[in-house]
């Protein structure tokens, strides 16, 4: 579900006619995110870090109402819900684009995000199913450590989904960290609104 943004009376009407116009209407930053009790977290509930972060990812960003909305025929839509469309990589070095459903539960939206990769897996080529535009794009660089990261765009695409990267997690004498990479349309939101999404992500992250 979503409604459409009445333009007018929103206070970033001109923010967003403004950016909306530019070929790169994109903006990004690359932050650390303190993952140590975040990782601990996870092996105590029994479910694989990544699904866990993903998980938290999805709940920042339900929570923060910029990142749910989107651009679709020059109007602003604000969706209830957001879901993650994560890369799949599969046995042959492949990957394909998922569709995993947003749950507040984490068991069970560990369940959804344990079947959409395994029918990921048995599929081939990048769309295997049709998608919606409340979508978080989400990838992650487990191999290596990222200090910035640039993403392939068709500026003739009408894009306004945000897009969330991480890197390797690393061990610092305990203390465990990933790169955050985060790319969002400046049309929908500013400095002050991703900001408030890494450090609610950072605050749940730490939560017990």
């Amino acid at each position: 579900m979503k409604q459409k943004l009445d333009l007018d009376s929103w206070n970033r009407k001109e923010h967003f006619l403004f950016f909306k116009q530019m070929e790169e209407p994109f903006f990004g930053i690359v932050t650390t995110i303190n993952c140590t009790k975040a990782y601990h977290k996870a092996k105590e509930l029994g479910v694989s870090f990544f699904t866990y972060y993903l998980h938290k990812t999805l709940m920042a960003s339900n929570a923060i109402e910029s990142f749910r909305y989107r651009i679709i025929d020059d109007e602003v839509y604000l969706f209830d819900q957001i879901d993650a469309s994560s890369t799949i990589l599969r046995e042959d070095n492949t990957f394909g684009f998922s569709l995993i459903k947003y749950d507040p539960d984490l068991h069970v939206f560990a369940e959804n995000l344990a079947k959409e990769i395994e029918r990921v897996k048995q599929t081939q080529g990048l769309f295997t199913r049709s998608f919606s535009e409340n979508l978080i794009h989400f990838s992650t660089l487990p191999w290596v450590s990222v200090t910035g990261v640039s993403h392939a765009r068709s500026f003739t695409w009408p894009d306004s989904c945000p897009k969330i990267s991480f890197d390797k997690l690393l061990d610092d004498d305990g203390i465990k960290t990933m790169s955050m990479s985060i790319h969002v349309h400046h049309g929908l939101m500013d400095g002050v609104h991703l900001g408030q999404f890494v450090n609610y992500f950072q605050e749940i992250m730490d939560a017990d």
